[in-house]
């Protein structure tokens, strides 16, 4: 007889969340940033089913989310100072460290590297759920390898609606891009992904910072693939939208801008992402803007170059990669 298969359960009860987690499952949290698949970080039985859940290549790390910056020392040795400054001042929040991994970590959850990606999420319901436990959590982005990043729970029951048993609801993210990343290189940090906290925030903290932004071969950190956040409609990235128009007149498009819209016949659907033109807002509007352009049947998606400063920067790096390949400027 077959057993009957129950619908996703989308719930903010944490003890619910800590009672499937215990028990080796794959649940969906919220962040501040994106929403994560999330499992046991020392159960490398747990690391795997994320893994082939969203069909990631092993060779990419994993992100592992502690509960308080004393539990540091629990997960990384060797901690830099400049780590600790970092730490201490931007934790909770949208900053993740890549620091030199204990042994207690699985090395798929590092994928073979001696050094590990961790971050304190600012989401109050994940916080909740990460002090109940007596383990961290190692939670990439809840979707599935390549495609755009959840900010709502609805986007994570879209893509794996059957697969999973509980989505922690915590409302939509209030950043919407994953977190910056940053490692160490004899002891001095260095930018390893662009994300929610802008360059300029960490640099009035560390000083002028170098940044190492790709590596699609052996990547120190998560988020460093050169293709990724890619919409299924063909998507282009361009400085000059209007133009680019014209190029594909007679087919349906839709078009992702900053903050002005654009007159023309042919465009079928328009998002802007901040209309005051507020670099935030911007961010935490993206990924459902792109979710929603990517769900109308279009032909194209054209999406407009930002000013390349504060998290203008950011959100051009997530375009750039959702557009590899197609990007005309």
């Amino acid at each position: 007889m077959q057993s009957l298969k129950l619908p996703v359960l989308i719930t903010k009860d944490t003890n619910q969340a800590k009672e499937a987690l215990v028990a080796k499952e794959i649940i969906a949290i919220p962040t501040e940033t994106v929403y994560g698949l999330a499992g046991n970080a020392f159960d490398e039985n747990a690391i795997r089913k994320i893994f082939l859940l969203k069909n990631r290549p092993l060779h990419n790390p994993l992100i592992v989310h502690i509960k308080s910056v004393d539990y540091l020392k629990e997960i990384a040795l060797d901690i830099p100072i400049k780590a600790m400054v970092l730490a201490n001042h931007f934790w909770p929040g949208p900053l993740t460290l890549v620091l030199k991994k204990h042994p207690k970590i699985p090395d798929i959850v590092t994928a073979g590297n001696n050094t590990i990606a961790i971050r304190i999420p600012n989401h109050p319901l994940t916080l909740e759920l990460l002090n109940k436990l007596d383990f961290p959590l190692a939670a990439p982005s809840a979707n599935p390898f390549g495609s755009i990043s959840p900010t709502s729970s609805e986007h994570v029951a879209n893509y794996f609606k059957d697969e999973l048993k509980i989505i922690l609801d915590g409302g939509r993210c209030a950043k919407g891009i994953e977190s910056t990343i940053v490692g160490f290189e004899n002891g001095e940090p260095i930018i390893y992904r662009l994300g929610s906290l802008s360059v300029e925030e960490i640099e009035q903290v560390m000083g002028p910072l170098n940044q190492r932004i790709h590596n699609a071969e052996s990547p120190e950190a998560p988020g460093m693939l050169e293709k990724h956040y890619s919409p299924k409609t063909p998507t282009y990235f361009t400085d000059d939208v209007a133009a680019l128009c014209k190029t594909f007149k007679g087919n349906k498009i839709g078009v992702l801008l900053f903050k002005n819209k654009i007159l023309d016949a042919d465009i079928h659907q328009q998002e802007i992402l901040s209309l005051t033109g507020n670099f935030q807002e911007a961010a935490a509007n993206l990924y459902a803007s792109m979710h929603l352009l990517d769900q109308k049947k279009l032909d194209v998606i054209i999406a407009e170059k930002l000013p390349e400063i504060d998290l203008g920067r950011s959100i051009n790096d997530r375009l750039e990669r959702a557009s590899k390949n197609r990007i005309i400027t």
